[in-house]
């Protein structure tokens, strides 16, 4: 696999992100999309969490350092 390829975000990821709330932390019971960056950046800097949190926290991170974060926002709508 190329290193300078991206793979493809599982759109079940996306709709994770919107939908499933912070189980724990400063942040609890926020949607995961609606976390603030700082928060993040946090989290990269400490260590992710293990498990499915920590992955689609980590995959949060990639999307809003990208600028990315508008894709998460029709989602979040659509679900609300």
């Amino acid at each position: 696999m190329d290193k300078n390829k991206a793979s493809p975000i599982n759109p079940q990821v996306l709709v994770d992100l919107a939908s499933i709330k912070m189980p724990f932390g400063k942040y609890k019971d926020y949607i995961l999309c609606d976390l603030p960056e700082p928060y993040l950046v946090w989290f990269h800097q400490k260590g992710f969490p293990p498990g499915k949190i920590g992955t689609l926290l980590a995959a949060l991170y990639e999307i809003k350092l990208n600028g990315l974060g508008y894709l998460l926002k029709p989602i979040r709508k659509h679900l609300q």
